[in-house]
């Protein structure tokens, strides 16, 4: 069997990053940048007022009250013309350019008005309230860079850069095969000894919450042809996933069908649980990755082997740095050879350290329990049993 790290090396080597293309920021949420993107105009332009009050120069008003002549008036939108000169105010609203002449605000709360006279009751600082063009950035500024997954923090930066249109990642087009006569889909009619099918529907969540465009081509029959026939509708896919039928049993025909049809095989079996049975080769042009048929080992293969096949198709594959950790919850006993997921509740102890309690039960078909995880501590090949208090990788979920 491979060793996980090798299995994730080999993975990631099949990959590249996908072409990019041109989407308007109306529809860019949740897309990768493939290229930078430099502002195209300075923000603010021009000095503005960061409150309502009045223009004035600092050096008319070094004694309180002060009372000065009213020449105008300056909006967003909509700026004085004028000059503000000795003796003189202009009022301002928040937003509005600031008028020539002034170099300062004095908030109307700390002013009195009598028709074109305005007492300034307060000693204005100069700059004070003034928001100075280019505060914010200016034109030619790189503030968004390759690989972000565009928020819509981003999407409204871009905007106020005055960038209408940004490069993108294609997204990665993953079809879905499952397999397997005992499996229907949620709300068809259950036969005997059938069960609904819940690992597709998860796989493509996974692959959309990626980035990806997930392609259910339905659920193939444990017999050679019924897969191959569902197998031709991944032509010029990315990559093609399926689910179930990669072990050794009378019914596992992924590895056999494929095989017929010219599959590259790059590896078959990984030292990990759950998840042994895994299949990545290459169809043509399109990658296959054939993940277990447990629901759990779906869930755990998909975050270990298929994030990050997408990662270097959108080119958010950037290092992450170091493994995240916890304090363990629970005592563990010893590993044998392969490398465990074990699913666990995240929690904080009275230090504010995060603490992480793997569930007794570890059954690869506990759906329920991978649902309500919030992590996998990771337990290396042969790792010595650990006491609780002891830090261990996890992997959020």
């Amino acid at each position: 069997m491979l060793a996980v790290a090798e299995a994730v090396a080999k993975v990631v080597s099949g990959f590249s990053r996908l072409p990019a293309e041109q989407v308007g920021i109306a529809d860019a949420a949740g897309r990768v940048l493939a290229e930078d993107v430099a502002a195209r105009t300075t923000q603010p332009p021009a000095d503005v007022s960061a409150m309502d009050g009045y223009a004035v120069r600092a050096a008319d008003v070094t004694a309180v009250p002060t009372a000065l002549r009213r020449i105008g008036e300056s909006a967003a939108g909509a700026g004085f013309a004028g000059t503000v000169g000795a003796g003189e105010a202009a009022r301002i609203f928040t937003g509005a350019p600031v008028p020539a002449g002034a170099d300062a605000i004095v908030i109307q709360e700390d002013t009195e008005t009598d028709g074109d006279t305005v007492v300034v009751r307060e000693v204005p600082t100069p700059g004070r309230w003034i928001r100075r063009a280019g505060l914010d950035f200016a034109a030619g500024d790189v503030l968004l860079r390759a690989g972000q997954v565009l928020s819509p923090r981003h999407i409204g930066l871009a905007a106020a850069m005055n960038v209408p249109w940004l490069m993108v990642r294609r997204r990665p087009r993953v079809a879905i095969v499952a397999t397997g006569n005992e499996v229907v889909m949620p709300g068809d009619p259950l036969g005997p000894d059938q069960i609904v099918s819940s690992n597709s529907l998860a796989v493509a969540a996974t692959v959309t919450a990626l980035g990806g465009t997930a392609e259910n081509l339905g659920i193939a029959r444990d017999d050679a042809e019924s897969l191959r026939a569902l197998v031709e509708g991944a032509r010029g896919a990315d990559l093609l996933v399926t689910i179930g039928g990669a072990s050794v049993g009378d019914y596992d025909l992924v590895g056999q069908v494929l095989g017929d049809k010219g599959l590259d095989l790059g590896f078959y079996k990984v030292a990990m649980r759950p998840g042994k049975p895994l299949i990545f080769g290459r169809l043509g042009e399109t990658a296959v990755l054939g993940l277990p048929g447990n629901p759990v080992s779906v869930g755990v293969t998909s975050l270990v082997f298929l994030k990050p096949a997408m990662q270097v198709m959108l080119g958010t594959d950037a290092e992450d740095g170091a493994p995240a950790t916890a304090v363990l919850g629970r005592d563990l006993a010893a590993n044998d050879q392969r490398q465990d997921y074990l699913r666990a509740r995240l929690s904080r102890d009275g230090g504010g350290d995060m603490v992480a309690t793997p569930f007794e039960a570890q059954d690869s078909s506990m759906l329920a329990l991978f649902a309500a995880a919030d992590c996998l501590v990771v337990r290396p090949p042969h790792a010595p049993p650990a006491k609780a208090g002891e830090r261990v990788e996890v992997l959020t979920l």
